[in-house]
């Protein structure tokens, strides 16, 4: 996987995360920032306020993508050897699926209202 693909990922990855986090958990949150490292180097940084529960949610998905051996990464669902284990695979799957919507339905209205 190249450097940038890594950094797309992982950035998408915790904003799908954070807006799940925000509607569904109202146990305290506290602001994190992570460094972004692969293949030994600093790609950047990423950061969010999120639940407990979350953050490791996010930590585990960030130490998958580190260690993902496709140089070209398929997408989670068609890889033919998953990283992730069945309980983590389905809690990512429903963060998506509430995500990708809401985040589709933002971009719908902003681009409507232009706000």
């Amino acid at each position: 996987m190249k450097e940038e693909k890594f950094t797309a990922d992982a950035t998408t990855v915790l904003k799908f995360i954070a807006h799940y986090c925000e509607d569904k958990h109202d146990a305290p949150k506290t602001h994190h920032v992570w460094s972004l490292m692969y293949r030994g180097k600093v790609q950047g940084s990423v950061e969010a306020s999120l639940c407990a529960p979350c953050k490791e949610t996010f930590e585990y998905s960030l130490a998958r993508l580190q260690g993902c051996p496709h140089e070209e990464k398929p997408s989670c669902r068609k890889c033919p050897a998953p990283c992730y284990d069945k309980p983590h695979w389905k809690l990512l799957a429903r963060i998506m699926r509430h995500s990708g919507m809401k985040l589709g339905l933002l971009k719908i209205k902003k681009l409507f209202t232009g706000k």
